[in-house]
């Protein structure tokens, strides 16, 4: 053995007391302590499988599966012995002994870091092809997102497009609509005059009328006729609107005259009537 290989295994073997044996059964993996069963064939477990697994004949190694049929193949040792059982375990041995069962001891260990690492590997190799498979699949839902992003971007363009288009056919449908409002002001006003004119006119006329007597048709007789007062002119309200204006007759509230639309009355001549 080189120089480089004793430090590298001298190393590996300082930095192993720090650390503490794992259960070699599978799905198990918890931290021994206490007792533990050690096989021949450099496995470990905890007393709990151990206990139920090599009180079966015959013995089979659950981590390898290899047969266990001799009497030291299956010891279950103390982790943590008292100071008493190191004193005496190797006493009165010869050194070359003591190196041998040493050397096992310590190839027992290096057997089970080399486990461990070959387990962390495969651990390790296992995470990073799920995690490539899980890159592959956040890659493609990232696709699929920007697609659908880019698709929705294209909507929103267009949608807002047609909201301009709208905004323009709002703003010249208010412009029309306020044109109107001015031209149905302009032609309230003319017919408000025109309407007031007529009054006027009206009441004018009815007040140049001969005031002949009435002729009573079952005596024969002409009675006076009462003599008929000007048409008085209520307040107009306070908005304006000439269709407060009206008049009172001697002989009731009857109405003294009644409008028809402008276009009505240039449909048929005037008559006027004694």
């Amino acid at each position: 053995m080189s120089n480089s290989a004793r430090e590298e295994q001298a190393a590996t073997t300082m930095s192993l007391c720090d650390d503490t044996l794992l259960c070699n059964f599978p799905k198990c993996r918890i931290k021994l302590n206490g007792f533990a069963w050690v096989t021949a064939c450099s496995h470990v477990f905890c007393d709990q499988h151990g206990s139920g697994e090599f009180t079966r004949s015959p013995a089979i190694c659950p981590a390898c599966s290899s047969a266990l049929s001799g009497k030291l193949d299956i010891v279950r040792t103390e982790l943590s012995p008292s100071e008493d059982y190191k004193a005496m375990v190797l006493a009165g041995l010869r050194p070359d002994i003591v190196l041998d069962i040493s050397s096992r001891a310590l190839a027992f260990w290096s057997y089970q870091v080399h486990q461990e690492h070959m387990y962390q590997e495969y651990s390790l190799s296992q995470a990073e092809g799920q995690l490539k498979q899980m890159e592959k699949v956040l890659t493609q839902q990232n696709q699929s997102r920007e697609l659908e992003l880019t698709a929705m971007r294209g909507e929103i363009s267009s949608l807002k497009k047609v909201m301009e288009d709208y905004k323009r056919k709002y703003s010249e449908m208010s412009e029309r609509l306020m044109e109107r409002n001015r031209q149905y002001q302009k032609l309230q006003g003319l017919y408000d005059s025109l309407r007031l004119r007529n009054m006027v006119v009206g009441v004018g006329e009815r007040d140049t009328l001969p005031q002949a007597g009435h002729h009573n048709v079952n005596t024969g007789a002409a009675q006076p006729s009462t003599p008929q007062r000007s048409p008085q002119f209520l307040s107009v309200g306070h908005d304006g609107d000439s269709r407060f204006f009206s008049c009172l007759e001697a002989d009731g509230a009857k109405t003294f005259f009644q409008f028809s639309s402008p276009a009505r009355e240039r449909g048929r001549p005037f008559i006027r009537k004694y």
